[in-house]
């Protein structure tokens, strides 16, 4: 029997309908259940092939917990190893290398030091910065949000310089992305699952939140297969199984705003029915694949173009 687990925290639509959706398929030898963990011990196997993370990010012990799983054999989705290094500033300078269009973006040091840290720790850093030249590249508005992190927290939008400033003051000690903002014509977050099943969904991000998927964007078949292509082409480099990328058209040109979102909203009350029956369904047959190709006691990790072809000191593209 190959189990596989969903590791998730107050989440319910999603993990109880994959749960049952896969269960329902009735393939022989494979069950879906929530994982249940009662110890962790070092260098010990899980009783689940495959593990579905939606919940990691927000608790250090999971993580841990599905490091040793995946080093036993065990199929994370995602790689938690990739998950724990990548961050969104990464994502923007990778895109720029793969011919991904994306705004213009500068990483900021936090506005307090950091815990432990005095001046002195930041001898190599300039003091002030070249804020001008930043500025001028940048431009405004421009927005500014976590360098890791996401659902919405601390993002702001700011007009010129003195706004700027005001708000920076206010990011204690998160380190921020300063981003151009890309005043678009139409927008979509797209699914992509397994590094081959995509879902592109219009969202209007002005909206309330519970609105956002209600947007009446109706792009044509060529910029259907254009912004799928730039969809699996950043997967497929950052190894992701699970993950949405959001595309803003400026122009006609799908410029990547945010592509770092590794447990993305699922729940039925934000995607809409039509979207969260398909992630249900692809998710469930996905992990299926992945429990039928399980090797035990082998590397069952996703790992991305990038990762791969450093280390095989290939060129990366």
């Amino acid at each position: 029997m190959k189990k596989i687990g969903i590791l998730h925290g107050k989440e319910r639509s999603f993990p109880t309908a994959f749960i049952d959706r896969v269960n329902s398929k009735g393939i022989d030898g494979i069950v879906a259940e929530p994982v249940r963990i009662d110890k962790v011990v070092q260098g010990e196997p899980t009783e689940y092939s495959v593990i579905i993370d939606r919940i990691s990010q927000d608790v250090p012990f999971y993580r841990a917990y599905l490091k040793n799983a995946a080093l036993c054999g065990a199929a994370v989705i995602n790689n938690p190893f990739w998950w724990s290094a990548d961050e969104k500033f990464f994502n923007n300078c990778l895109a720029t290398k793969i011919g991904v269009p994306v705004p213009k973006t500068v990483i900021l040091p936090s506005y307090q030091l950091p815990p432990d840290t005095t001046g002195e720790s930041f001898s190599n850093l300039a003091y002030p910065l070249d804020w001008d030249s930043i500025f001028s590249y940048i431009g405004f508005p421009a927005y500014m949000k976590p360098f890791a992190g996401g659902g919405w927290k601390s993002v702001y939008r700011m007009e010129n310089k003195d706004e700027f400033l005001q708000k920076h003051g206010e990011t204690g000690e998160l380190v921020m992305l300063l981003q151009e903002e890309i005043i678009f014509e139409e927008y979509y977050r797209c699914y992509c699952i397994g590094g081959k099943y995509v879902r592109i969904m219009p969202y209007e991000p002005r909206n309330p939140f519970h609105l956002r998927y209600v947007a009446d964007f109706a792009p044509g078949e060529e910029k259907l297969k254009q912004m799928e292509e730039i969809v699996l082409r950043i997967n497929k480099y950052l190894g992701y199984d699970f993950n949405t990328v959001e595309l803003a058209l400026r122009d006609g040109v799908p410029y990547a705003i945010d592509f770092c979102n590794p447990a993305p909203d699922a729940d039925i009350n934000s995607v809409g029915q039509e979207n969260f029956d398909w992630v249900v369904e692809t998710a469930a047959t996905f992990a299926i694949e992945k429990a039928q190709s399980h090797e035990p006691d082998n590397d069952n990790l996703t790992w991305g173009e990038y990762v791969k072809r450093s280390s095989s000191n290939q060129s990366l593209i």
